[in-house]
């Protein structure tokens, strides 16, 4: 699947391709589905509840923080392995 160029992508085709590439562990591009889905939705909601989901989204991309820095090559050219030092990998002991 070639990747998505409109911006009016839906977010089941998003999820499509996010899946295909093996990216749908990756924090921000789960928040980037969020934010498509959220968008998709932006006309069935009351404008407060859009506001507030919103913010909420904010605020978890900001918890993120920058745990990329000093890895940008890894973690951004699709070869990004958390550390085993650092970080507990997915499903083991460990991870909470």
């Amino acid at each position: 699947m070639a990747a998505p160029s409109d911006s009016n992508i839906s977010a089941a085709e998003l999820a499509r391709y996010l899946e295909q590439r093996g990216e749908l562990s990756k924090p921000w591009m789960l928040q980037l589905l969020r934010l498509t889905k959220l968008k998709e939705e932006r006309s069935s909601m009351d404008p407060q509840e859009y506001i507030d989901k919103l913010q909420e989204a904010h605020s978890d991309l900001m918890r993120l923080g920058e745990f990329w820095k000093g890895r940008e090559q890894d973690v951004f050219g699709g070869r990004y392995q958390p550390s085993e030092l650092l970080e507990p990998l997915p499903g083991s002991p460990e991870d909470r």
